[in-house]
């Protein structure tokens, strides 16, 4: 449904792979009312969901386009892609938003290596656990006076904190 101000409260979220990651994202969506499907390859995985959540999950291969028309992608609000294979994801999101033109994409990579190549290629937001993880021990033992705390790209903006000592003139 829309809002006034042509803002969904709900939203239509793919989620290709059903493992532990996409499982437990599928169950937070669905808790905040979003009408969510997961695409998963593994027919027990998918029966498993299935048995649990009711029809949220699809059994197919998120990198195919045939399988991506069959659950309605060109109607999708956002593409979340969550295997354990970097290739399978960018793959994914890159049919998703140059196919079938979903507005927003979010792939887990597990080589934080590959976060500027998925963004090149289009992928909107990339998470890598191995540097949500390097953030937080910097936010715990920073090593320098300035910290990134969060960056907007899409505005340009970085949030800092910045350390100061006592004797600061800025204190």
């Amino acid at each position: 449904e829309r809002e006034d101000r042509g803002v969904r409260s709900t939203m239509y979220i793919i989620v290709i792979g059903g493992g532990r990651l996409g499982y437990h994202l599928l169950k937070a969506l669905l808790n905040e009312g979003h009408e969510v499907l997961v695409l998963e390859k593994d027919s027990r995985i998918c029966k498993t969901i299935t048995d649990e959540l009711g029809s949220v999950c699809f059994r197919g291969d998120g990198c195919e386009a045939s399988t991506l028309a069959e659950v309605g992608c060109g109607r999708a609000d956002m593409m979340v892609a969550v295997t354990g294979d970097d290739e399978d994801n960018l793959v994914s999101c890159q049919v998703a938003k140059h196919k079938y033109n979903v507005p927003r994409t979010i792939a887990r990579i597990r080589n934080p290596q590959n976060a500027d190549f998925f963004k090149k290629l289009g992928v909107d937001v990339t998470v890598s656990a191995t540097d949500i993880i390097l953030e937080a021990i910097e936010r715990q033992v920073p090593t320098h006076p300035v910290t990134e705390l969060l960056a907007l790209e899409e505005k340009g903006l970085v949030i800092v904190d910045v350390k100061i000592s006592d004797d600061s003139p800025n204190v």
